[in-house]
């Protein structure tokens, strides 16, 4: 399974999204430099290193900003710690605006 479709599954279990959107967004950082065991080592773009979140959940209801963010940040914690380099998230309760 692909770590999209791990962190798609986590998300959907825990947070029962009315929608969810997830974007691999790496070939978008093709030549940036990523540590790489402690030498910098200029990135190719390919695989599943940085994501974009995009997330409307009745969870989030009464939940600030950074208490979403925080809430996708731990369910997703085995995530970035191995291979995601980078998650851009984007969390809203329903019926809040949303530009997606």
């Amino acid at each position: 399974m692909s770590i999209q479709a791990v962190m798609e599954e986590k998300l959907r279990r825990a947070l029962l999204p009315d929608r969810l959107i997830i974007i691999n967004e790496s070939h978008l950082h093709a030549g940036h430099h990523h540590a790489d065991s402690g030498h910098h080592a200029e990135f190719d773009g390919t695989g599943e290193t940085h994501f974009r979140v995009r997330l409307v959940s009745p969870k989030f209801s009464g939940m600030s900003r950074i208490e979403r963010h925080r809430a996708i940040n731990e369910l997703l914690s085995d995530e970035l710690k191995g291979g995601v380099h980078a998650l851009a998230i984007e969390a809203a309760a329903p019926g809040e605006a949303t530009r997606w």
